[in-house]
């Protein structure tokens, strides 16, 4: 794999160490109520559980992501690349937030395409 894409699917595992983070720590902080839109702090107070368990998911993308660089596996890289962009299609249409889905989708896109290239050259 070439050096950019390996500095993208970095980016994209970054991307959700920091969703991590602000799900499972910073929920219920002014930080995680205005990142999400959060209606109140009693919300995010009722919710939080909820998403700590969101929080996880999102390390099990970056630590798949993390583990395909290490190993230079393509084919884990590929597999976590892609179950990113579907939770970035599905994320942005289930709460009507298009915003969602340039964040999390177009980086694992691009990262993907990149990577079948590297596949096919």
């Amino acid at each position: 794999m070439i050096l950019i894409t390996k500095i993208l699917i970095s980016i994209v595992a970054i991307e959700h160490i920091y969703f991590l983070i602000l799900e499972m720590f910073l929920w219920t902080t002014p930080k995680g109520i205005k990142t999400f839109g959060l209606k109140s702090k009693k919300f995010a107070e009722e919710t939080k559980v909820l998403a700590a368990n969101q929080g996880l998911y999102n390390g099990f993308l970056a630590a798949g992501l993390i583990l395909g660089l290490i190993t230079n596996n393509i084919t884990i890289i590929i597999f976590f690349l892609s179950c990113v962009t579907l939770a970035g299609i599905y994320g942005s249409y289930s709460t009507k937030k298009i915003k969602l889905f340039y964040v999390q989708s177009i980086p694992a896109i691009i990262a993907l395409f990149l990577c079948l290239y590297s596949l096919i050259n």
